[in-house]
């Protein structure tokens, strides 16, 4: 009988480990929590993540919809990984919001520019069919994606926090890459 329990025990461990590693380093669903993604993903709706893209230090594409862990003020490390996997989350009682979604604009070494009420990337005015109205903000801006950073914003312009607001994101806080 004993045998038995440790079997199960053993394989309910390893099932354990393996479920971690393929979360924390390859695919991990998500649920998209507010609006600032609209139209292109609702509040509620679940997404499913490729980790492969963090996990072999890759830069993200033009238009990518990314999640990003928005404390751009603090260094990641492995384990950060592994103390927000989401069943240790919910043993620990943690709900903080600390992920957004949101869409690559710009990669290192890109000058963006708002003015006019047109977003321009290198002096190219972007065609971005996918936000939903155009940005409220009067005010010109420009920016500069320095090295190892990316900028990204909401398609929902107008109720999204996103660079605009935290500042440029650190590659190492791009957590993964929405695949469906």
């Amino acid at each position: 009988m004993l045998t038995k329990i440790w079997g199960w025990v053993g394989t309910c461990g390893i099932a354990f480990a393996l479920t971690l590693f393929i979360s924390i380093f390859i695919f991990q669903p998500y649920k998209v929590e507010g609006h600032s993604m609209d139209p292109t993903l609702h509040d509620q709706e679940r997404i499913y993540v490729s980790k492969l893209q963090r996990t072999f230090s890759c830069i993200p594409e033009y238009g990518d919809i990314v999640i990003i862990d928005s404390r751009v003020n603090r260094e990641r490390s492995i384990k950060d990984d592994f103390l927000e996997f989401p069943v240790i989350l919910s043993v620990l009682g943690k709900t903080d919001h600390i992920y957004y979604i949101k869409r690559v604009i710009g990669k290192p070494g890109d000058v963006l520019e708002f003015k006019d009420d047109i977003f321009y990337r290198n002096g190219v005015a972007l065609n971005e069919p996918y936000i939903k109205e155009a940005m409220n903000d009067s005010r010109e801006e420009k920016w500069v994606v320095p090295e190892n950073h990316i900028f990204v914003m909401g398609d929902n312009r107008n109720a999204s926090r996103d660079s605009r607001a935290i500042g440029f994101i650190p590659l190492d806080h791009n957590i993964g890459k929405m695949i469906f």
